[in-house]
């Protein structure tokens, strides 16, 4: 794995920080050495994410993260309309005078930029731009999901930035702790940074093969493998009045089953304050609707519930929905022995 220093200045620890956080959580294709984010210099990342330390220092600037030796600059943010901030732009530019190689999961394409793109041929580094990777692939949908017989779960929220993606992750290493054989099939940029090698980034793609290379991805996935499990990473929520994810998940992948991905502390969309966020009740009637499957548990995000109350939450959502409820930091063997028994019943 490639040393990286991780840029994700006044954000790191908020949702639009979430990929850095997913770099920080598990990640196989970076070894992160530091996190950049000046408003939080001198902590430890694992202290921010999880209240536990991992040894990755938060340093207020790239000149500060050198001694650690990274030779990659990964961008950590998910801004909205996945543009640059021009504040960001400096790092970068220092980063390739450095000679370390940049790696960006925005919509803008750094690797275009007249001055990016000759500093790094200046110093002999490279631009990744991992939304331009998958722009151009166009696999037709064929059907042969059908043939795909792994237990496959959609794990699909309430809204966007709400813990989809760890969930999933920390579902699949459960399952493969369990000596499961799982895979997760990644559909963002984070995914693919963070190593998973069946990933897809949906958002890149014409809308017209968004299906097929849904289909694809999970297909190899089936082939090569053979896995018991197969955990969908979801984008977007199926409300969302920006980000309407989970049609494409649901109708190319057919999924056996869906865990649903929910805060309860969020009242409004991420970002849109003007729009407020349907009932969990709502959420599970329409996915179970459109996908003709159930929804056998729901996966809390308990950002901004205090330790002391997280419990309580997660008992009271359970009685209220009458499914599993339970919180992904914790641990999962319980949640991971349910979805074993289950599964045979509802492939009958």
């Amino acid at each position: 794995m490639d040393n990286a220093v991780i840029l994700s200045e006044g954000v790191f620890g908020t949702t639009y920080g979430k990929t850095a956080n997913g770099l920080i959580r598990y990640g196989t294709r970076f070894r992160p050495v530091a996190v950049i984010d000046s408003t939080k210099a001198g902590m430890d990342a694992g202290e921010v994410l999880e209240g536990r330390r991992k040894g990755i220092p938060i340093v207020a600037s790239l000149q500060d993260a050198m001694v650690y030796h990274p030779s990659t600059l990964v961008v950590g943010i998910a801004s909205d309309g996945g543009f640059l901030p021009k504040e960001y732009r400096p790092a970068i530019r220092e980063g390739l005078e450095r000679g370390l190689n940049v790696v960006c999961g925005l919509h803008e394409f750094l690797s275009d930029d007249s001055e990016f793109s000759a500093l790094a041929k200046k110093y002999g580094c490279t631009i990744t731009d991992v939304r331009k990777m998958f722009r151009d692939m166009k696999i037709p949908y064929t059907g042969k999901i059908r043939e795909v017989r792994s237990f496959k779960i959609a794990v699909l929220g309430t809204d966007s930035a709400v813990g989809k993606r760890t969930t999933a992750v920390y579902l699949n290493r459960s399952m493969q702790e369990n000596n499961r054989t799982s895979v997760m099939i990644g559909t963002g940029q984070t995914a693919w940074m963070q190593g998973f090698p069946y990933t897809v980034v949906i958002d890149a793609m014409i809308n017209d093969f968004i299906s097929g290379n849904l289909e694809d991805t999970v297909y190899r996935a089936w082939k090569d493998l053979h896995p018991d499990f197969i955990f969908l990473e979801g984008q977007g929520s199926i409300l969302h009045p920006a980000y309407p994810g989970s049609f494409e998940i649901i109708a190319a992948c057919r999924p056996d089953a869906i865990i649903l991905q929910h805060s309860p502390s969020r009242l409004y969309y991420d970002g849109f304050p003007d729009f407020k966020i349907e009932s969990i009740e709502k959420y599970i009637k329409i996915l179970q609707l459109v996908s003709g499957k159930p929804v056998i548990a729901v996966s809390l995000n308990l950002e901004n519930i205090p330790q002391e109350r997280k419990e309580q939450e997660i008992t009271a959502m359970a009685k209220r929905i009458g499914i599993p409820v339970f919180d992904p930091l914790s641990d999962l063997r319980e949640i991971t022995k349910y979805i074993e028994t289950i599964s045979p019943e509802i492939n009958v």
